[in-house]
């Protein structure tokens, strides 16, 4: 069953890479309390998600904060060293938490995850973006196989 507006979010271990080595970072813990701005791809490295989801979140993190966010998470199917070195290679540093979701436990907790075998990438998350107001989903846009509209920082922008 797919997550929707009103539903708590999943409890779950994701890695993020800190000082060199990967770092658990427990849902229950990343979003009690917080107003955060979530956004998954299907993964680090892939054209689009580099040319334009994960950039388009970093060029506009600064207004998202303003708007009231207290963090920005991306979360893939991969694993934290790959998170951390695609990351590091677009700028994100304080600006966007690389999340890594490297069995896919969360991203199958949600029921956003889509089968990406013919392209020989296995499980892996759908395109989506969602606002978590402590702990609880008040947005969630999921795009359509093939697309990227809903899950940009730009439309992200205009729900906040």
């Amino acid at each position: 069953m797919t997550i929707k507006v009103g539903d708590p979010i999943p409890s779950a271990t994701l890695m993020q890479m800190k000082d060199g080595t990967p770092q658990p970072v427990k849902t229950d813990d990343l979003f009690r309390g917080k107003r955060v701005v979530v956004f998954a791809l299907p993964g680090a490295f892939t054209p689009t998600c580099s040319a334009k989801h994960l950039p388009g979140f970093i060029e506009h993190a600064d207004e998202i904060r303003q708007k009231g966010v207290d963090a920005i998470a991306c979360v893939s199917v991969n694993d934290a060293f790959v998170m951390g070195a695609w990351g590091e290679q677009q700028g994100a540093a304080d600006k966007v938490m690389m999340l890594a979701d490297g069995n896919g436990d969360f991203t199958r907790a949600l029921g956003l995850e889509m089968d990406a075998a013919r392209f020989g990438m296995g499980q892996r998350s759908q395109r989506y973006s969602m606002l978590v107001d402590n702990g609880l989903v008040k947005r969630l846009n999921v795009e359509e196989p093939g697309s990227f509209a809903v899950s940009s920082a730009e439309y992200v922008i205009n729900q906040l």
